[in-house]
């Protein structure tokens, strides 16, 4: 057997880079449920394109024996990480591998030495490359295709995670709405009893560079003491909003207003993947074409909910989940309106019990569980 080599990658170098998005393309070539992701936004993740990188750091590296690339991995530190949660924590990602605990042990090796030469305590993963983008390792619902910017997994890598010495940090769950069934009757008399406290709007309310601004406020002050919060910045949501307005239905950016304050906001965006399905990353030279056709004209039948916060000093009080049941409701009316059958809310912490509750109320059941894993670099 060819001796296994690790190399790192230089996101500069454009070959090699095309090489680390593509690692992905082979292994699951036969897994039906797989969508890849497009090369070009990959390539933004990975280089200094990506606004992570004015306050973290990244490395690549690539996994081959002879002239087979068997696995790819990142390490990460989040500037922003340890200020809130006074610890030295460091971050994988971005990890694909053959099933081969040689290899996935190489990897891990590699990455870990590089957190722990920065002073890195503990490493935490994955995350592609932070909190506030696609994380977690599916660990259940492999066998349904994931919604844009959720991530799917081959079913062996728990197994090789374990082998590596990681454990369970916290889970992430995936919630599933069928939107043809009726939005309960429970839920219904409550949007009702709270429709005289809590009034709705969406982005028209203010300019759009406002709006982008009052969302991030509302979703950092909402999420803030959560495990591994790490504040989304300014230029990382104005980049996001900027992508949102290619898709998103402007009614489907809610704000929820108490005493005219703005003291929640929900996005729902029709699920990208449904048409990426097939392209294989590539939008060249027809696949835009598909692409454009699929969203504009057969359209989607999906959409994803995946920015959601309630104003923190809300939080614990009935008027909390009056503001949730008020936006979810809105959101549901709309999306059935524009002809969507299924919605995923996602990701929710396994210990917010808050909106798990809200969720629950309104037909939702989990369906997918995300994985982030922990280990030790003190050893």
């Amino acid at each position: 057997m060819p001796e296994l080599v690790l190399s790192s990658v230089d996101p500069k170098d454009g070959a090699n880079l095309q090489r680390f998005i593509d690692v992905p393309k082979a292994l699951y070539q036969d897994d039906p449920a797989w969508v890849a992701p497009l090369d070009m936004e990959q390539k933004e993740l990975l280089t200094d394109h990506n606004h992570f990188f004015k306050h973290g750091k990244a490395a690549y590296w690539l996994a081959r024996r002879g002239d087979q690339i068997v696995g790819r991995i990142s390490a990460q530190i989040d500037e922003l990480y340890e200020p809130i949660h006074k610890a030295k924590v460091g971050y994988f990602g971005l990890f694909e591998c053959i099933n081969d605990v040689e290899v996935a042990q190489a990897l891990f090796t590699a990455a870990g030495q590089w957190l722990r030469e920065r002073g890195c305590e503990a490493v935490h993963g994955p995350f592609n490359l932070s909190i506030n983008a696609s994380c977690g390792l599916l660990v259940e619902g492999l066998e349904t295709p994931p919604y844009m910017m959720m991530g799917h997994a081959r079913p062996y890598y728990p197994e090789l995670l374990s082998a590596c010495g990681f454990s369970k940090a916290k889970d992430l769950l995936a919630y599933r709405l069928d939107l043809a069934l009726e939005f309960p009757p429970m839920a219904t008399k409550l949007t009702k009893r709270f429709a005289r406290n809590i009034k709705l709007g969406d982005i028209h309310d203010f300019p759009r560079k406002q709006a982008y601004s009052l969302m991030r406020d509302l979703f950092n002050d909402a999420w803030q003491g959560n495990w591994g919060f790490v504040p989304f910045t300014e230029e990382e949501f104005a980049a996001m909003g900027k992508n949102l307005n290619l898709i998103m239905d402007p009614r489907q950016a809610q704000f929820a207003y108490v005493d005219g304050e703005p003291v929640g906001m929900m996005v729902t965006l029709p699920d990208v993947n449904e048409a990426l399905r097939g392209l294989n990353g590539r939008l060249l030279p027809f696949g835009w074409l598909k692409m454009l056709w699929r969203l504009k004209v057969r359209k989607v039948s999906r959409v994803r909910v995946p920015l959601m916060g309630v104003s923190s000093k809300l939080h614990g009080s009935n008027l909390a989940g009056g503001v949730a049941f008020m936006l979810l409701s809105n959101a549901w009316e709309l999306a059935v309106e524009a002809g969507y059958s299924e919605a995923e809310l996602s990701w929710i912490l396994e210990d917010n019990k808050a909106i798990k509750d809200v969720i629950e109320r309104v037909g939702g059941v989990v369906y997918k569980r995300y994985r982030i894993y922990e280990k030790s670099l003190l050893a």
